[in-house]
C-alpha cells in the first residue's frame, strides 16, 4: 500500500478534538462535579449517573469502561490525516513507519515515566494506559502502512479471532482453559511471568501485555472508520451511516458476549466491538453537530482540551491542582464537597488549557 495521500473532499475533520476533549472532561474533574451534585441532592438519576462513572467490576460494561477505547479509537481515527499530512510533504513509507514507532515507543517511555514512584524498581509499575495507547498506535499504524482496506479488516478479524481462541482454549497453569476469573485467565498469568514491577491488581494488570494486543483492534477500526470518512462529504448521511455501522456493531458485540463476556480488564474481543460501536455512535453525533451543523463554537470548551489531551493527562502527574485550589479560594469555601459542586478543579484544568491553546501551543508526540 502506498502512503495516503489527499485531503479528502472536506478537508479536516473538527468533531475529532471536540470529541476527545469530551473524552478527557470525564478524567480531569467531570466525574468528580457528578459525585458531588449526587451526594448533595440525592437525586436518583443523578446517583444512577454517578454509578454508569465506575468501571465494571469484572464481567459488564458502564460508561466509564468506555472513556479509554473511545480515546484509542479517536486515535485511530486520526491516523489517516496525519499519515496523508506526513506524505505529501514528501515522506516515504519508510519515514512514515519510523514515525509511528518512535511516537508509539515515545508514548510506552511517558506511561513509565508518569508510574514512577521513589521508593523501589520493584514497587514500580510498567503497564500503563498511556504504554497501551503507543502500542496500540504503533501496532494498527505499521498495519495501516502495508495493507489496505481489505487486509486491515482481516487483521482486525484475525487480531479478534486468534484472541478468543486464546483466552478460551489455552490452559493456564494451576486453572485450566477457559477460567475467566480474576487472576486466573491466560492475560494474567502472562503479565505475572513476564511484566516486571508491579501490577495493578497484584495479580493482574488491566493495561497488560497480551491484552494490548486486542487494543491494536481497536485502533485499527477507527483507522478504517478515519480512511472513509476521507472520502466522505460532511453531510448528514454520514453522520446516519456512522450511527448505522455503530448500531451494527453494538449488536455484534453483544452477540459476542454470549460465548466471551464484555470484560474491560481483560479488553476482550466483545469488548473491542461493543466499545468501537459506542465509540462510532459517539462520533456520528459529535460529526453532524460539529462539522455538518457547523456549531463548533459551541464545541470550543471541549477542542481546547481535546487538542492537548496527553499534556493534560499528564499535567494530572506532575501539578498540585488540590494546592492551587486551596490557595485560591476562601478559606470558607474549603470543603471537598463544595469545590466539586463549583467544578473549581475543572474549570482550573481548564483555563490552563485554554492559556495553551490561545498560545498555539500544543504537545506533539
Amino acid at each position: 500500500m502506498s502512503p495516503p495521500t489527499g485531503a479528502g473532499p472536506a478537508g479536516r475533520l473538527h468533531c475529532l478534538d471536540a470529541l476527545r476533549g469530551f473524552d478527557m472532561v470525564w478524567i480531569v474533574g467531570g466525574r468528580e462535579v457528578v459525585d458531588a451534585w449526587a451526594t448533595a441532592t440525592d437525586a436518583g438519576w443523578l446517583h444512577a449517573f454517578a454509578a454508569q462513572l465506575r468501571h465494571a467490576d469484572w464481567h459488564g460494561f458502564t460508561a466509564w469502561d468506555l472513556v479509554f477505547p473511545l480515546f484509542l479509537f479517536i486515535a485511530g481515527v486520526a491516523m489517516p490525516w496525519s499519515l496523508s499530512r506526513r506524505a505529501e510533504q514528501g515522506a516515504d513509507r519508510g519515514r512514515l513507519a519510523r514515525h509511528v514507532v518512535r511516537r508509539g515507543l515515545v508514548l510506552v517511555a511517558l506511561g513509565v515515566l508518569y508510574n514512577v514512584r521513589a521508593d523501589s524498581l520493584e514497587s514500580h509499575r510498567f503497564a500503563s494506559v498511556l504504554g497501551r495507547i503507543g502500542l496500540g498506535y504503533l501496532g494498527a499504524g505499521l498495519v495501516v502502512l502495508r495493507w489496505g482496506v481489505r487486509g486491515q479488516l482481516a487483521w482486525v478479524v484475525g487480531i479478534l479471532a486468534a484472541y478468543h481462541a486464546a483466552l478460551v482454549w489455552v490452559p493456564v497453569p494451576g486453572f485450566g482453559a477457559g477460567d475467566l476469573a480474576p487472576g486466573h485467565t491466560l492475560t494474567d498469568w502472562i503479565d505475572r511471568e513476564l511484566l516486571p514491577g508491579r501490577l495493578h491488581r497484584e495479580v493482574r494488570d488491566p493495561e497488560g501485555l497480551l491484552s494490548t494486543v486486542p487494543a491494536v483492534a481497536t485502533a485499527l477500526l477507527g483507522a478504517l472508520t478515519g480512511a472513509w470518512l476521507r472520502r466522505r462529504e460532511r453531510d448528514t448521511l454520514t453522520s446516519l451511516l456512522l450511527l448505522a455501522a455503530g448500531a451494527f456493531l453494538l449488536a455484534a458485540g453483544g452477540l459476542w458476549s454470549r460465548s466471551l463476556p464484555i470484560n474491560k480488564n481483560l479488553w476482550t474481543s466483545s469488548f473491542v466491538v461493543w466499545t468501537a460501536g459506542w465509540s462510532l455512535l459517539s462520533l456520528g453525533v459529535f460529526h453532524q453537530l460539529v462539522d455538518v451543523l457547523d456549531l463548533r463554537r459551541w464545541f470550543v470548551p471541549f477542542t481546547v482540551i481535546g487538542m492537548n489531551a496527553i499534556t493534560i493527562y499528564l499535567l494530572e502527574r506532575v501539578v498540585p491542582w488540590d494546592g492551587w485550589i486551596a490557595a485560591a479560594i476562601p478559606a470558607t469555601w474549603h470543603g471537598a464537597l463544595v469545590v466539586e459542586l463549583l467544578g473549581v478543579g475543572l474549570l482550573l484544568r481548564w483555563a490552563v488549557m485554554v492559556g495553551l491553546w490561545r498560545r498555539r501551543w500544543f504537545l506533539r508526540v
